[in-house]
C-alpha cells in the first residue's frame, strides 16, 4: 500500500505540473501503467501470504508428527523395560545354565628330527606327533564351586619310540587315537577361598612340581626333564582328591593323594601321595615362587641289590624354584631326589630297558618378547642332568650309569591370537648314560611345533 500511495502523489504532483510537452492522453496512460502495476504487486503479495499460511500448516502438521513418534518411543521404551523385568524374574532357562561356562580347545603339532636315533640302528629320522584338547569348565558362583572335564586325543610317539634315554624329548606325545578323558573334577572353595577341595579324575603335575617358566610343553620347553623333574614318579591321570590351603598371599601349602597304579582297582591299598609348600615372596619388587616337595609311592618296587625283595615303596622329595629378574626375565631351577635302592618294574626306557635315577636337577631362563618388540614371543633357555641311581650301576659291572646331561632352546613366536610356532632344539649328551650297545654318541634333536587355539 505504501508504493500505491508513492505512485498516486507521483501522479497528482506530474499532472499539477503539466509540463508543456505533455498532455491528456500521456497522463492517462502513466496513471494505467501505475495501476497495473499496484495491482501486480498486490498479487504477488497475497501469493506470499498464501505459501507463509501452507508453511505454517506444514509446520504444525511435522510437529505433531514429531510428538506422535515421541509417545511411541517412550512407550516402546516402557514396554521393554517390562519385559527385561519380567525375564530376570523367571526361572533359570537354557541361557542362564550356559552363563560361567568356560569352552577351550586347541591343537597341538609337533615335528622332530634326530642325528641318533640311538635305539635303533642309530640313523637320522624325522617324525611327527599330534594332540588336540577340548576342556570344558563351570562356575558354580551361589556355591562357590568349580567343575571341570577335559578330553583329549593324539596320534604318533614322535621321537621317542626310536631314542633310548632316561628323560625323553617329547613331553605331548600322545599316541592315542581314541578322544578319552584326561581330566573330570569338581573343587569346592571356602573360607574366603583360602581352602579348596579338588577330587575326581586329576592330573597331579597341576598341582605338584610346576613351575612358571617351565611347565607347558605346548608353549614352553618339551623336553620331559624341563616340564617335570623325572624323579618324582607321578602316577598318570587318575582318582584322587587334593587339598589347598592358603593362610596367608605369600605361602600355600598342597595335599594330595592318588591312585598310584591308575587302574581305579582297589582303591586305597596302592596310593601316591605327595605334599607341596609354596613360598611366593618378592625379592626386590620381583614375584618368586619356591616350592618344597615330598612324596611317597606304595607300588610295589624291587630292590636293586636283593631283588627277592619286590615289594618296597618308593620315597623322594624335590624342590622348584622360579624368580622374576627383571620385567621380561625369569630364571627357574628344579632338583630332585628319590631312594636309590629300589626300582619300578613298570617304568622302562624305550625297548623295555631297566633303570632308576637317584637325582635331576635343571636351571634355565626365559626371556619375554617386549625386551626385542615382540610382546608375545618367549625364548627360552634351559640345562639338566638325570643322574643314575648308585644302586643301580651296582646291581651290573657293565654299567656305565653316566648321567644324562640335557640341553634345550626354543623360541616361540607369536602369529597372532590363534596361532604361534616354536622352533626348538635339544641336545642329549650320554644318553641313556652310554649304555646303549655300540651307539654312545650325543643325540641332536631339532624340532619344530605349531600351537593353534581355537
Amino acid at each position: 500500500m505504501k508504493k500505491f500511495v508513492v505512485f498516486v502523489v507521483l501522479g497528482i504532483l506530474a499532472a499539477c505540473a503539466r509540463p508543456a510537452w505533455a498532455d491528456e492522453e500521456s497522463l492517462r496512460a502513466i496513471i494505467a501503467d501505475l495501476q497495473a502495476r499496484v495491482e501486480a504487486l498486490e498479487k504477488k503479495a497475497a501469493a506470499q501470504e498464501a505459501r507463509i499460511q501452507d508453511q505454517h500448516k506444514c509446520f504444525l502438521e511435522q510437529e505433531k508428527t514429531i510428538n506422535n513418534q515421541e509417545k511411541n518411543l517412550q512407550d516402546y521404551k516402557a514396554t521393554v523395560e517390562a519385559l527385561d523385568q519380567r525375564l530376570h524374574r523367571q526361572e533359570p532357562s537354557a541361557i542362564e545354565i550356559g552363563r560361567g561356562l568356560e569352552i577351550g580347545a586347541g591343537a597341538t603339532v609337533i615335528v622332530q628330527g634326530a642325528n641318533n636315533a640311538n635305539a635303533g640302528a642309530g640313523e637320522d629320522r624325522a617324525d611327527a606327533s599330534y594332540s588336540a584338547d577340548v576342556t570344558l569348565a563351570k562356575e558354580f558362583e551361589s556355591v562357590n564351586g568349580r567343575a571341570f572335564v577335559h578330553l583329549e586325543a593324539g596320534t604318533g610317539d614322535g621321537l621317542e619310540d626310536n631314542l633310548a634315554l632316561y628323560s625323553n624329548v617329547n613331553r605331548d606325545a600322545d599316541n592315542n587315537n581314541d578322544v578319552h578323558l584326561t581330566e573330570a573334577w569338581y573343587e569346592q572353595g571356602s573360607c574366603h577361598d583360602r581352602l579348596a577341595v579338588t577330587f575326581g579324575k586329576l592330573d597331579p603335575t597341576v598341582y605338584f612340581d610346576t613351575n612358571g617358566a617351565a611347565n607347558d610343553e605346548t608353549t614352553q620347553f618339551l623336553g620331559r626333564i624341563f616340564r617335570n623333574n623325572p624323579v618324582i614318579e607321578f602316577p598318570d591321570n587318575t582318582l584322587g582328591v587334593r587339598l589347598a590351603y592358603m593362610p596367608k598371599e605369600w605361602v600355600e601349602f598342597n595335599v594330595g593323594v592318588f591312585d598310584a597304579n591308575a587302574d581305579w582297582e582297589k582303591v586305597g591299598d596302592e596310593a601316591f601321595c605327595a605334599g607341596q609348600a609354596t613360598f611366593k615372596p618378592k625379592v626386590f619388587g620381583r614375584q618368586g615362587n619356591y616350592r618344597v616337595l615330598g612324596w611317597y609311592n606304595d607300588l610295589p618296587h624291587t630292590s636293586w641289590l636283593t631283588p627277592t625283595n619286590d615289594k618296597e615303596p618308593a620315597f623322594g622329595f624335590a624342590l622348584s624354584f622360579d624368580q622374576m629378574v627383571a620385567d621380561e626375565v625369569m630364571l627357574f631351577c628344579r632338583y630332585g631326589w628319590q631312594d636309590p635302592r629300589v626300582y619300578n618294574p613298570s617304568l622302562t626306557a624305550t625297548g623295555d630297558r631297566i633303570f632308576s635315577l637317584e637325582q635331576s636337577w635343571s636351571a634355565g631362563v626365559q626371556f619375554e618378547g617386549g625386551l626385542w618388540g615382540r610382546e608375545n614371543d618367549v625364548l627360552g633357555f634351559a640345562v639338566g642332568q638325570a643322574i643314575a641311581s648308585g644302586d643301580y650301576k651296582k646291581s651290573d659291572s657293565a654299567l656305565a650309569a653316566k648321567s644324562e646331561g640335557h640341553l634345550e632352546a626354543y623360541y616361540n613366536i607369536h602369529l597372532n591370537d590363534h596361532l604361534s610356532i616354536s622352533p626348538d632344539f635339544q641336545y642329549i649328551w650320554n644318553p641313556f648314560g652310554q649304555d646303549v650297545v655300540g651307539n654312545t654318541d650325543p643325540v641332536c634333536v631339532w624340532g619344530l611345533r605349531s600351537q593353534i587355539d581355537f
